[in-house]
């Protein structure tokens, strides 16, 4: 039996040695029927950094892609239009493999026709130091496939069995490119800054294909959570960075859960994020509270705004951006990643 074609999709922005470090470990896998897109969102890489994926593209052992512009939802997106495989892989540019770890995302989707989406373990190296030692979990709760409350039930960190679950992390994700085509599903350019929650938002869309998503621990890597890069603004204190995280949440909820589970959903984000209760844990200060209500507020106006504008602006404008979606569009064809070059390609 032949073994599917696997894409490996890489967005990085702002990383340098971490991602190198990345791509050694993906090359060193032995999962032979493979091909790697990275999409470069960094503007100036440091020289040795620039040599290394220049050395890479230029042996064919990526397809590397630079963007002028920096978007987690579009740099995804953006792959998966170049990318060929039959299944599309996503891990992040500062990840640890371990041998076998393409093949263990692989073998779920041969063994298992009804998955649509593997969620891989993630060995977090920042949610392990903050949790209580030895930890382990074998199924997760009811309320881990509710919607509504899930987020808070959903340890993709410690739980040690397989089985159904309703999202997948970003980090380490894969999906049969059927969900890409012919259901056309697509990440949400709309989900800003860190981009939290938009692989959610893609995986609650699954719920309308005939797909699950399958959790297999076996499918696992290590997330460094460096400090510095990323798709984010690390810096948590600052006021973009803050509502920018609710604005994402609530945007998820708009989008994709009924009044009730909204009411339940919202009702949580405020007990958990605003006045710091379990599993948050944060400050009980009633300036930082005000503070956290004042950018749940405002995050919450602005996610209204974008959901209203989604009646006449889908928001994908990086998608927009890009030469070979136009062209699709222009021959009034729909946008298909295997109408992407095979070449490696610095654009």
């Amino acid at each position: 039996m032949t073994s599917p074609l696997l894409s490996v999709v890489v967005p990085t922005y702002g990383r340098e040695q971490v991602l190198c470090d990345t791509l050694t470990d993906v090359l060193n896998q032995d999962y032979a029927n493979v091909e790697v897109v990275v999409v470069d969102q960094t503007q100036t890489h440091e020289p040795s950094t620039q040599h290394y994926l220049t050395k890479l593209a230029a042996a064919n052992k990526i397809r590397l892609y630079t963007t002028p512009w920096a978007s987690l939802p579009g740099a995804r997106n953006y792959g998966v239009r170049r990318s060929h495989g039959e299944i599309i892989l996503f891990i992040d540019d500062d990840v640890q493999l371990p041998t076998g770890y393409f093949a263990a995302h692989v073998q779920i989707f041969c063994d298992r026709p009804d998955v649509g989406a593997v969620a891989g373990r993630v060995f977090d190296r920042m949610k392990l130091a903050d949790a209580e030692p030895g930890l382990m979990i074998e199924n997760l709760p009811p309320e881990a496939m509710d919607p509504g409350i899930a987020w808070y039930h959903l340890d993709l960190v410690h739980t040690t069995q397989p089985q159904q679950v309703l999202t997948a992390r970003g980090c380490n994700m894969s999906f049969r490119r059927e969900l890409f085509e012919p259901y056309g599903l697509a990440f949400d350019e709309r989900f800003r800054g860190s981009a939290v929650r938009e692989e959610s938002d893609f995986c609650l869309h699954i719920r309308k294909t005939p797909y699950i998503i399958w959790y297999s621990p076996e499918a696992h890597l290590v997330h460094l959570g460096e400090e510095s890069g990323g798709c984010h603004d690390i810096s948590t204190r600052s006021m973009n960075y803050q509502i920018t995280f609710y604005h994402n949440h609530f945007l998820m909820g708009l989008k994709n859960l009924t009044l009730e589970q909204n009411l339940r959903f919202f009702a949580k984000l405020f007990d958990c994020h605003v006045l710091g209760h379990p599993p948050c844990y944060k400050s009980g200060s009633p300036l930082k509270v005000a503070t956290r209500w004042v950018f749940y507020t405002l995050g919450f106006g602005q996610a209204v705004v974008t959901q209203i504008r989604g009646l006449w602006d889908d928001g994908q404008c990086y998608s927009r951006m890009d030469d070979d979606l136009k062209e699709a569009t222009a021959e009034g064809d729909r946008p298909s990643s295997t109408a992407a070059v095979h070449e490696t390609k610095v654009l």
